[in-house]
């Protein structure tokens, strides 16, 4: 009686698996598809141009510079809701905007107070919107939210979250990216690129990208 107890368990137990294995099969079957893969990425040249204009965000370390008026320069940092403070000014709005719409802005609060002032800002401390950082989930080294670099490729995200690990599927990952206010999502083939050295699977990252990595179930 216990023999036939164990055998039951035994076939039980396979069963249970199999129902498993089945169904992450029917969930990855009824996943959307990725759009396909991305043209590979050039590596950067001299004569490369810049990426898009950098927009401020939270966190970010502001040089603000008035001209002839050394009681109104400082260094600010912006704060978590996305404004700072400063001489003259309570709260402004800094995130969202380039430098230098900024500094038209605050032009425009200050010459209540100071003729014709002549501001300019200076970013140090990147770390830049939500939008525009680059995320990387799943099973990297490191998962983490880069600030996103002009000219920057999958190979530069890779190996500033550390890249794979040991477990990882890197040929199943995808990235998401909007396109026209819709989201698409493209595969990518980190194994071939990081464990093979096939620098075709070398893409251009785009601000906001995020780069999916799941992990291999065998």
């Amino acid at each position: 009686m216990q023999s036939l107890l164990k055998n039951m368990n035994k076939i039980m137990a396979k069963l249970a698996k199999l129902i498993t294995v089945a169904s992450v099969a029917v969930l990855a079957g009824c996943a959307s598809a990725p759009d396909g893969e991305l043209p590979s990425a050039q590596f950067v040249t001299s004569n490369e141009g810049p990426g898009p204009q950098y927009v401020v965000g939270p966190l970010d370390t502001l040089e603000i510079f008035v001209w002839q008026q050394l009681e109104l320069t400082r260094v600010v940092t912006v704060r978590p809701d996305g404004r700072f403070s400063m001489p003259l000014i309570d709260d402004i709005a800094a995130t969202g905007k380039t430098p230098t719409q900024l500094a038209r802005d605050i032009e425009e609060q200050l010459a209540r107070y100071v003729q014709s002032p002549i501001v300019t800002v200076i970013v140090g401390g990147f770390v830049g919107p939500f939008a525009q950082q680059v995320r990387v989930v799943g099973s990297a080294a490191a998962p983490a939210s880069i600030p996103y670099q002009a000219n920057m490729t999958l190979l530069d995200v890779m190996i500033a979250v550390g890249g794979l690990t040991e477990f990882a599927a890197g040929n199943s990952s995808t990235l998401a990216r909007v396109e026209n206010g819709s989201q698409r999502e493209y595969r990518v083939r980190l194994d071939d690129l990081l464990r093979d050295g096939d620098v075709s699977a070398n893409i251009k990252i785009e601000p906001g990208d995020v780069i999916i990595i799941p992990e291999s179930f065998f």
